[in-house]
């Protein structure tokens, strides 16, 4: 069956740009407060994980989001934002994977949205509506 606004190139382009921007906003904070990134450091250290990983933060939280915005290599960019979320995750949220918010909410589930959504990416592509459609 189909409908009259039905199209695929739109969805894929729409959560692209959902996925993208609401990440791209997470790594402009890091540009602007460089500071956010000694969490990082020491939840690495904590692991005994190299500390200059912190760094890849900018990877998958700005180079990525803007590669899947975009739509160059976006299925790329998906993959480096789920490796961003797995990273966030195992490093910083290990302690809520099995909480609720006051609302009842899972915890995580802004984090298992960009980890989800990434995915989506990575096996959609970037549809019909994009600088270098795959």
């Amino acid at each position: 069956m189909s409908f009259p606004f039905q199209s695929d190139a739109l969805g894929k382009l729409t959560l692209r740009l959902t996925v993208g921007i609401l990440m791209l906003f997470h790594g402009v904070h890091k540009i602007f407060n460089p500071s956010a990134l000694d969490f990082i450091r020491k939840q690495l250290a904590s692991i005994d994980l190299p500390q200059v990983l912190a760094y890849g933060v900018y990877l998958g939280e700005v180079i990525a989001p803007l590669m899947v915005i975009i739509g160059i290599f976006a299925r790329f960019g998906g993959l480096l934002i789920f490796g961003n979320m797995i990273f966030a995750i195992a490093l910083a949220h290990r302690s809520q994977l099995f909480t609720l918010t006051n609302t009842g909410g899972w915890t995580l589930e802004l984090q298992i949205f960009f980890l989800l959504t990434g995915l989506a990416v990575f096996f959609l592509g970037s549809g019909r509506i994009a600088a270098k459609p795959d």
